[in-house]
């Protein structure tokens, strides 16, 4: 009896010492936050989130790697439930839906052959990419339908899917499933900053306007009577549409497929004939806001690009302010274009707008005399942003009296400098300079800052060693004169600390145009610049900098237009293709102050700034057709106006003189637009 006792107690203390080794090698850890997030999410696992369940959700949350609001299907409370759980706080979020971006169906567009095959869109491209000629055209199967976890998707009688904004979540699965990424999410903020790619469907005069606004959706709304519904969509691209309406030089009708039956759509009176009728209301439309971190940003220069850049950094949150050296807004816009061409109570109807979003405008202040980059940072600005034009508007507009321009602490243009130089007028001593610069000139000035007494100057040049000037090709001479000779090099970025510009940023390039990504700093304090003008810097505040003495703010700039493709001259890299050193029209200022908008914004909210690729507007070639079917024959639409025998004639007159288009007329021409899509448009029954 005592050793069956024995032996069953020694069986039983081995497997507890078994099943105390077992429990320490196959034991999980299973975070008391994973479990806490998993049972404070509703258990749907349904995919919203980009994950495989609730579960799943929850552990990327607890690393970091998922958002507490990522759960579409919870809601705010469960975010703020999660939040609270994680110990971090949940900031509003602008909602996202999903948007189809193919605008004729299977039935209405050209067809490559019939498909009878599995109803499912990626099953379908597998079959030479559809049964569409258009190579990026939606397929119609439904697959995004079906694969909606909330219902909001349905297949509309064109075989489009149609999106139910109250049920879509922004939960991101209709994008993922669809095979041809023609259902997308967007925001108004996306749509604000955003550019138009290769890969989306887009009318030839979408891509042919200089702001990009998305013409055929707004004329559409115009066709429907929604004046406010077209004006709130070309005020995503173009905050200034009556201006525009005046002035546009409107290449979009130029590149309008009617002309290939008679005559182009009236793309600019129709965008003056929603403006026009937002005026005549006598109140401006209220835009939509997003929610943001409101960050105050001083945006130097009042005019087009200025006013731009501001009322879209207002409309994202921010808190702009605009800084002008005249006594009114406007720039060009005001003090150049005659009256008689634009308008004063025009001009003075699209500025108050812009002041409604939220903009603040200080006017005679001159950037380098009354404030300068220091002061501004000491106010508690987030950023300084150059707007302020190209040289004629410094010369027209804001003659300064020290005789070149002090906006940046050591940074000159190559005229500036010269004419310092032979003026003997005083400035600062130049000890280490940095000329941008690929010929003899930039060779002459580095020898004429020796000769001053300088003590090193570097060239910088974005020219290959074999194709510069033989002069800058002997480095062991140039050496022992104090000259430096970078070739294959552009100017990324300027770092400074107060009132003077410390060091500078270059970065390789390689043949072709690209960057190897080999970056190195100068130390200098100046940069003499080529071009006639500055370029748009904008400015924030660092604390990376050694040797800072009590008081001093660092400071540095951020990346801007490179980040399109295209000609890549760094820092220095124009605003829109095509641009030398000055806009080629005010309107191309809209984009440029749009384009400002996505840096600065990119860089706030995501401490990076993206580049974009595969943009329409830098693409060789751009799928088109170069004839219609099926499309009579439309008189356009003009202005009534009244011989001197009193019949009433219809003429093209000068728009400043006389009204635009009525109602009666503006609907009317609204329907001689064809809707165009990529390859598409509207043909008659």
């Amino acid at each position: 009896m005592l050793g069956g006792l024995l032996v069953m107690g020694g069986l039983g203390a081995l497997c507890g010492v078994g099943l105390a080794l077992a429990s320490k090698i196959f034991y999980v850890y299973v975070d008391p936050k994973h479990e806490a997030v998993t049972d404070a999410l509703p258990g749907a696992n349904c995919g919203g989130c980009g994950f495989a369940g609730c579960a799943a959700n929850a552990a990327a949350m607890v690393a970091g790697k998922s958002s507490p609001s990522s759960c579409v299907a919870g809601g705010p409370d469960v975010a703020a439930e999660v939040a609270r759980i994680l110990g971090v706080s949940v900031e509003a979020r602008e909602p996202y839906f999903a948007h189809p971006g193919c605008r004729y169906g299977i039935h209405e567009a050209d067809l490559k052959y019939l498909y009878s095959g599995i109803a499912d869109c990626r099953a379908a491209m597998i079959l030479g990419g559809g049964a569409k000629v258009c190579p990026i055209g939606c397929l119609g199967l439904g697959t995004c339908v079906r694969a909606c976890p909330f219902g909001a998707l349905s297949m509309g009688t064109d075989n489009l899917p149609v999106v139910d904004t109250e049920r879509c979540t922004g939960c991101g699965t209709c994008e993922r499933v669809c095979p041809k990424h023609i259902i997308t999410l967007t925001s108004t903020s996306e749509r604000m900053i955003g550019e138009y790619v290769t890969d989306e469907c887009t009318a030839p005069c979408q891509r042919s306007c200089p702001t990009g606004i998305n013409i055929p959706a707004f004329i559409r709304e115009i066709r429907n009577n929604n004046y406010e519904a077209a004006l709130a969509i070309i005020k995503e691209k173009c905050p200034l549409p009556l201006i525009c309406g005046y002035i546009c030089p409107a290449p979009c009708e130029l590149a309008c497929r009617r002309n290939l039956v008679d005559e182009a759509v009236a793309i600019n009176p129709l965008k003056r004939f929603v403006a026009d009728h937002e005026m005549r209301t006598g109140k401006h439309l209220t835009p939509f806001k997003a929610p943001g971190s409101e960050q105050k940003i001083a945006v130097v220069g009042g005019g087009a690009e200025g006013l731009t850049l501001s009322y879209y950094l207002a409309r994202l949150s921010y808190q702009p302010t605009i800084f002008e050296a005249k006594p009114q807004l406007g720039g060009i816009l005001r003090y150049v274009i005659a009256e008689d061409r634009l308008p004063r109570k025009v001009l003075d109807h699209e500025i108050a707008g812009i002041l409604e979003v939220g903009v603040e405008a200080r006017t005679n202040v001159i950037m380098g005399r009354d404030v300068d980059l220091m002061s501004l940072f000491e106010e508690g600005f987030d950023a300084v942003v150059l707007s302020k034009g190209g040289f004629d508007s410094r010369q027209i507009l804001q003659p300064n009296p020290s005789g070149y321009d002090a906006s940046v602490p050591g940074v000159f243009t190559m005229l500036d400098f010269i004419h310092l130089l032979n003026e003997e007028k005083k400035m600062d001593p130049v000890r280490r300079a940095v000329v941008v610069h690929s010929g003899l000139e930039g060779l002459q000035l580095a020898r004429r800052c020796i000769a001053a007494g300088t003590q090193k100057v570097t060239i910088v040049s974005n020219l290959p060693f074999p194709e510069l000037p033989v002069e800058l090709q002997d480095s062991k001479k140039l050496a022992a004169e104090g000259i430096m000779v970078r070739p294959s090099n552009v100017v990324i970025g300027l770092k400074g600390i107060s009132k003077r510009l410390v060091r500078v940023s270059v970065e390789e390039t390689d043949p072709e145009g690209g960057f190897f990504g080999e970056q190195e700093t100068i130390r200098t304090d100046t940069l003499i610049l080529p071009a006639g003008r500055l370029p748009e810097f904008v400015f924030v505040r660092t604390q990376q900098a050694e040797d800072l003495e009590p008081g001093e703010i660092a400071w540095e700039t951020i990346e801007t237009f490179r980040t399109f493709p295209g000609r890549n001259d760094g820092i220095c890299t124009p605003p829109e293709p095509g641009r030398i050193s000055d806009s080629s029209a005010v309107v191309k200022s809209l984009l440029s102050g749009r384009r400002l908008t996505r840096a600065i914004h990119r860089y706030f909210s995501g401490g990076t700034i993206p580049p974009l690729d595969h943009l329409v507007c830098e693409a060789d070639t751009v799928l088109d057709v170069a004839e219609v079917h099926d499309v009579g024959p439309s008189e356009r639409e003009r202005p009534a106006i009244l011989d001197v025998a009193g019949d009433s004639k219809r003429a093209w007159i000068f728009p400043s003189e006389y009204p635009g288009l009525d109602e009666a007329s503006a609907r009317r021409e609204a329907e001689r637009c064809l809707a165009c899509g990529l390859i598409c448009y509207r043909k008659q029954k």
